[in-house]
This record gives structure tokens, C-alpha cells and sequence, in this order.
């Protein structure tokens, strides 16, 4: 179980007068330190990056995760799962990110500059730099990137809105440098992701490099070969003990706890989609994921999944039902305050890999990697979820002989797995089924048409700036339109045109 210890410092001030020579050094406290080490700021900024309740109530869950299917609610305040807009709600990550997460990794970089750091601990920031940018820009598009966060450093204030394409181009480039400047850990309890190992930290930093780089192949299919192909050559993730994810608390203060899972502890409504659920029938995870509302049976035959794009009328209507009779995430298990917060998975790696090996970019067995993928994203929740059944290697064994790799239709069943493997991890969710179309997903998941809706009833491919952002930063804000498009949910990143 990982553990974090939360440290504060509090910094001294320094007063030099020059009347007076030796007063500085009078006034200063030796048991203070002059400013927070870096490794306590660390810390903090992987608990920003897993999120407050805010902003993964907002953009992970009502948008994310119900655009992708993964969960439904007749509650129409969950206007992701109706395709409606509501300012704060998506605008959220960029509105908790920038003050949050990004100023303080650009000042924990301005700081180890400073300091001369150029090894183990500028390679663990840049990294994260790079994580804490990516989901951005793939849920936004071109963003602030370079004048980012240097308010307070060099004064900028109206940073520029970078194109995509250069911030996938430096991000690239920050992995690589980031993993070679690696060394002997120096972290301690402030690793809050590896506790200290190095080398799960340098198959981090390549498996992140193997997922952008696979962003890219729409856009620059060559570019995304040459990435992946460095990425896995380096060494990726190799079991599921290499997972990067934060374990959570229940305190002592608020953002020690799981984002999502202070969600559902205030919010009873989501549902799992009937999509998501569909899929997951004859999958040992399906009662691991969800449970009935109603009475919380995890008998798979008292699992249905809650269609998408209905209200709670709308669905009495047509089906006869309420809410409270379908699944919903298993509060016995997955939904903790204290549960971890997942950023990234070796399922994910073992699918990205089976489909480069589809495309010819490796010579390693793509149906390997896919089967790979499938055993570790079902045997992964009982090390993350100490409440989990374990699934034992029989269990994946039936299942993938029931569901057995078929080369003509690789894509689809690779990506579609991805998508089950990614359920509570909705940025990356939302971002790889728009850049590979799978699973097939239909509007509203089927049903009709909301009355409403502000996407002409196709589903959303982008979530969208704040609005404030043509006040406050207006030329760089105007710029970013023009490039990109307009400030609308169905405007495609550059990755996905």
C-alpha cells in the first residue's frame, strides 16, 4: 500500500537593510527554511494532478466518462451524457490546472534550475510536466503551454496558446530528456507514485512516451512509428506492479482524498452505461465494477446497464423502470475516498503495443500483447482494490478463449478492451476513443435525440475554454480560435482531424 507523508515548511522572510550591515544575517531563523524543498512540493503536485472533487466531478465524470459510455444518469445536470453545455462544469480541469497543477510544476522546474538540479529530480518533474500538459491539451486542444505558469517568474500574464502539434513535438522531446536525466532517487516519502524506484519511473516516462506517441497516428502516422518504436526500445512498463497511480487517504485533508470518490460518496445518481455493461457480460470484472443500486447484488444477472440520453421520465416511459434497478459503480469495492487514483496502467501498454505490432511498427506477437493486456487489466483491480475478488489466471484463460485475438478485426477488439481497461480513468478514455473510433459508439448510446442537445446529436470531441479566457488573455485566446476552430464541443484537437 502506498503511503505519503504531508509536509509543510514555512518560509522565512529575509529583510536586508543597508544601513545596517549584518542585519540580514541577524534576522534570519535557523529553524526555518528559506524557501520549501522541492521534493514537499512534489508531493503536492501529484495530489493537484490526481484532482479535487471539483474538477473530477466536472470533466472526468459528467463529461468524460459519460460521453465514452462508461456510465449514464437520468439526472440532467450530468450534461455530458445529454451532449449539453455547461460552462463551469467543462471548463473545469483548465480552470483547477492552470492555478493548481501547472504553477506549481513550473515553479518547481524555475526552482531546481536555480538550484543546479539537473538530475534525478528534474527528471521526475519533467515527466510529470509532461502528464499534467497532455490531458490538457487532448481534452482542449491548443492551450497555454510554453508562457504557462510563469506569472509570478517572468511576469507573463496573457500567455500564448501553443498549437497542438508543437506541444505533442516538445512533450516528446521532455519525455526523453526527462528519462535520461535519472539517477539514484532522492525523493523519499515524497514519491507519492513510485516511492523512490527509479527504474518504474524510467518505464513510466517511455510508457508515456508510447501513449503520445500512438495519439499521434491520425495526425502524422510517421512521427507516431518513430516514437513508439524509441519508447518501447527503451523499456516500458512489464507487469502490473509498474502501475502509476496515487493512493489515497481519507485525511487529513481534503485533497488527500480520491476525487471521484468523494463524487460518489456525495452524488448517488450515475449509473453504469448499458454499453459498458453490455460488453462486460461473461467478464469476471462486471461484478468486481458494479452493483445494483436498489439492494448492491453483484449477481452478474442483476447487472443492467442504464441507457444513455434519458431522463428519469423518458426512461420510465419506454422501459417501465427507475434509476435505483440498474448498476451502478460498486460502492463495496471501487468508489473509496481512499481508493488510488490511476494515471496510467501496463493493460494500456500491452494494448498500445499489440496495436503497433498490428501495424507493423514491431516484430513482437500482436496477439500476445492483446492477451497480455486483457489478463493484466482484469488481475490489476485486486492489487489496486483491496475489496476486489481476485481473477485468477483460469478465469482469464475461459474468457480468452471465448474471446479469442482475431488479426482481421485487431483494432477494434484491442481498443475496445483499452476502453473497458481505462473505466475511472476518463481523460485517457475519452481521448483514445477519439483517436481510434473504438468501441463503436452511438449517439445517446441509441436512443433518441436529446431535445437540446448543442452538437446537432453527434457526440462530443472536445471539451471547451472557459469563456473568461476572451477577456483576460483576448489576442492569444482570438489566435487559438483561428487556428483551431471555434470554442465548441464538436471542434477536433489537432491529433483528431
Amino acid at each position: 500500500m502506498k503511503k505519503f507523508l504531508t509536509l509543510i515548511i514555512v518560509s522565512s522572510l529575509f529583510i536586508a537593510c543597508d544601513f545596517d550591515k549584518g542585519f540580514d544575517e541577524m534576522n534570519i531563523n535557523p529553524t526555518k527554511a528559506a524557501k520549501i524543498d522541492v521534493n514537499n512540493k512534489l508531493a503536492s503536485v501529484f495530489l493537484r494532478t490526481s484532482g479535487e472533487r471539483y474538477e473530477n466531478w466536472r470533466a472526468s465524470l459528467i463529461y468524460s466518462s459519460m460521453i465514452v459510455q462508461h456510465m449514464s444518469s437520468t439526472a440532467t445536470y450530468w450534461t455530458g451524457n445529454f451532449y449539453t453545455r455547461n460552462e463551469g462544469y467543462a471548463t473545469s480541469l483548465f480552470d483547477r490546472a492552470y492555478p493548481q497543477q501547472v504553477k506549481e510544476i513550473e515553479d518547481i522546474i524555475y526552482q531546481l534550475n536555480e538550484e543546479g538540479n539537473t538530475g534525478t529530480a528534474m527528471g521526475i518533474a519533467r515527466i510529470w510536466r509532461v502528464f499534467i500538459y497532455h490531458r490538457l491539451t487532448d481534452l482542449y486542444g491548443d492551450i497555454p503551454y510554453s508562457e504557462a505558469g510563469k506569472g509570478y517568474i517572468e511576469g507573463i500574464l496573457k500567455p500564448v496558446y501553443d498549437a497542438q502539434q508543437d506541444i505533442y513535438m516538445d512533450m516528446l522531446a521532455e519525455l526523453e530528456g526527462g528519462v535520461a536525466q535519472l539517477g539514484a532517487s532522492t525523493l523519499g516519502v515524497s514519491d507519492l507514485i513510485y516511492q523512490g524506484d527509479v527504474d518504474k519511473w524510467r518505464r513510466f516516462g517511455n510508457s508515456m512516451m508510447l501513449r503520445l506517441a500512438m495519439r499521434l497516428t491520425k495526425a502524422d502516422a510517421a512521427t507516431a512509428q518513430a516514437w513508439a518504436t524509441k519508447a518501447i526500445s527503451a523499456g516500458t512498463m512489464g507487469s502490473n506492479a509498474d502501475i502509476a497511480y496515487v493512493q489515497h487517504t481519507l485525511g487529513p485533508e481534503g485533497i488527500n482524498k480520491n476525487g471521484h470518490g468523494e463524487v460518489f460518496s456525495a452524488d448517488g445518481n450515475p449509473r453504469l452505461s448499458k454499453t459498458f455493461v453490455d460488453f462486460l457480460q461473461g467478464d469476471p470484472r462486471l461484478p468486481i465494477l458494479g452493483a445494483r443500486r436498489s439492494d448492491g447484488s453483484t449477481n452478474p444477472a442483476d447487472l443492467i446497464g442504464l441507457p444513455n440520453g434519458l431522463t428519469s421520465g423518458a426512461l420510465e416511459a419506454k422501459y417501465g423502470t427507475t434509476s435505483d434497478q440498474y448498476a451502478e459503480p460498486n460502492r463495496g469495492v471501487i468508489t473509496s475516498e481512499d481508493a488510488p487514483m490511476v494515471f496510467q496502467t501496463y493493460a494500456e501498454v500491452e494494448f498500445l503495443k499489440a496495436e503497433a505490432a498490428t501495424r507493423g511498427w514491431i516484430s513482437t506477437d500482436a496477439a500476445t500483447h492483446y492477451n497480455n493486456g486483457v489478463k493484466a487489466a482484469m488481475q490489476m483491480l485486486s492489487m489496486l482494490y483491496p475489496n476486489a475478488a481476485a481473477i485468477s489466471d483460469a478465469q482469464v484463460a475461459d474468457y480468452l478463449a471465448a474471446h479469442p485475438f482475431d488479426a482481421a478485426n485487431a483494432m477494434e477488439m484491442i481498443h475496445t478492451q483499452y476502453w473497458a481497461a481505462t473505466f475511472l480513468n476518463e481523460y485517457e478514455a475519452f481521448a483514445n476513443w477519439r483517436r481510434t473510433g473504438y468501441p463503436t459508439l452511438q449517439p445517446f448510446g441509441g436512443e433518441a435525440v436529446y431535445d437540446g442537445n448543442v452538437t446537432n446529436g453527434t457526440i462530443p470531441r472536445r471539451l471547451i475554454y472557459p469563456n473568461g479566457e476572451a477577456s483576460t488573455n483576448p489576442e492569444n485566446f482570438e489566435a487559438a480560435l483561428s487556428r483551431q476552430g471555434p470554442n465548441e464541443f464538436t471542434t477536433r484537437v489537432w491529433w483528431d482531424k
